[in-house]
């Protein structure tokens, strides 16, 4: 297996204070996510050059589980090895995942809290400004010409009006790359990686998952948390395309099927898991903490969203440590990384789609479906447009576009932005 040198104090001391940065502002999905790694990790650092990371990305595309926290620890990988990646990918899931925890034991208690809601509409605000900083400059580097721009989209139509599986937009994407964009011949032999120490890798993080899981089912197979880590064992498998992709399977077994929250419990935990940082994934801890909460107090609520967090992100870990040496002996052919570009260039497709979902969902209060025999569009109901939502939108432009202000700085200046707002308006 493919490794890197043995990372040296001070770098891994780098490292760390980095990826705790990006771990704090990953706000807004996988959009905004990807440009902030991209920011510090390629143009402010010389730690991935933009074939690496654009090569990384595409192949966390292929992957189930959060795209942009298993980019995170290929990241961390690439520049540290093991050491390194389980720092980033760590540290990109915990600051969220510890908010996600304090919102949802507040949440169990006290319902959906105005004040935390009228905080976070600014950040949301400033979310729409970093997915749009995000996709100018992903497409800039994605879309080299006519191909590449017809299939980013053709990914958005797909996805916002036909509602064609992910994996399918991915597999087209990549069929069309491998035989229109195939690259040149490599200069250099591709690297070598080792199948035993693949194996080796496979068989170590697949006990690390499963192995708590069977003591769970063996010791109560038939307790909540058994259910609860089966379930979310399986998401973990089949969640290609993200939260959003998986969102409507998720609704149908945790409301329907196990009866463990409300539909209107549901969306509350998807909205707060957009407006948090970390990936959006989390969302799974929220009803993982509730459902426990619900059905036997704080500690089980505690123990269940522990279970969730081990059961959907330790396989993140198993997907790149096993693949990730891969990424450049695929860089190294010239069908597979046409195939690879091709898939870069339905991302951006892709991020477009997720942007409009969740600018439409922050700038309206109502949405409606408009069909049309195959085609499906969601369509906002222009009477409801939040004036709130689409001032702070506007001054959260004004300190990012045209001021250039600093995440760190625009961030808690637009939640305070939100807050008061919201106070003006309506007393919170």
């Amino acid at each position: 297996m493919t490794e890197t040198a043995a990372p040296a104090p001070a770098r891994l001391a780098e490292l760390t204070r980095v990826f705790a940065r990006i771990g704090v502002l990953s706000f807004g999905g996988p959009a905004a996510q990807i440009a902030l790694m991209h920011k510090e990790l390629v143009e402010d650092r010389p730690w991935l050059t933009e074939r690496q990371f654009l090569n990384a990305l595409s192949f966390c595309m292929l992957l189930p589980g959060p795209e942009a926290m298993q980019l995170a620890t290929y990241a961390g990988w690439r520049i540290a090895g093991v050491r390194g990646g389980l720092i980033a990918g760590l540290l990109f899931v915990i600051p969220g995942a510890v908010v996600i925890l304090a919102l949802a034991s507040v949440y169990a208690a006290y319902g959906a809290a105005p004040l935390v809601q009228a905080l976070f509409l600014g950040i949301k605000a400033t979310v729409i400004v970093i997915v749009v900083q995000a996709l100018v400059k992903l497409s800039r580097k994605a879309l080299t010409g006519a191909l590449p721009y017809a299939l980013a989209a053709a990914a958005f139509l797909c996805l916002y009006a036909l509602q064609v599986p992910f994996p399918l937009i991915v597999l087209g994407a990549g069929l069309v790359g491998a035989v229109f964009m195939a690259g040149p011949p490599p200069e250099t032999a591709p690297p070598r990686v080792s199948a035993g120490g693949t194996v080796r890798t496979v068989a170590l993080w697949s006990a690390i998952w499963l192995v708590p899981l069977a003591a769970l089912q063996a010791v109560a197979p038939a307790g909540l948390l058994a259910e609860i880590g089966l379930f979310f064992a399986k998401l973990a498998i089949v969640t290609f395309g993200g939260a959003y992709a998986v969102l409507a399977y998720m609704v149908q077994e945790v409301v329907a099927d196990h009866g463990w929250l409300t539909t209107a419990q549901m969306m509350d935990a998807l909205g707060l898991a957009e407006t948090t940082p970390g990936p959006l994934i989390l969302v799974t801890e929220f009803v993982g903490f509730l459902a426990g909460a619900q059905a036997g107090g704080l500690w089980l609520g505690l123990a269940a969203a522990l279970v969730t967090l081990w059961v959907t992100f330790a396989p993140c870990f198993l997907w790149i440590f096993a693949g990730a040496p891969y990424v450049d002996w695929i860089a190294s052919r010239p069908r597979l990384t046409g195939a690879l570009s091709a898939i870069t260039a339905a991302v951006v497709g892709v991020i477009l789609n997720l942007s409009v979902w969740f600018a439409a969902h922050v700038l309206f209060d109502r949405l409606e479906t408009v069909t049309a025999g195959p085609l499906s569009v969601l369509r906002p109901v222009w009477s409801s447009l939040d004036a709130q939502a689409l001032a702070l939108t506007a001054l959260a432009a004004a300190l990012i576009l045209g001021l250039r202000s600093d995440l760190l700085k625009a961030l808690p200046l637009m939640a305070l932005a939100g807050l008061g707002i919201t106070w003006v308006t309506s007393g919170i």
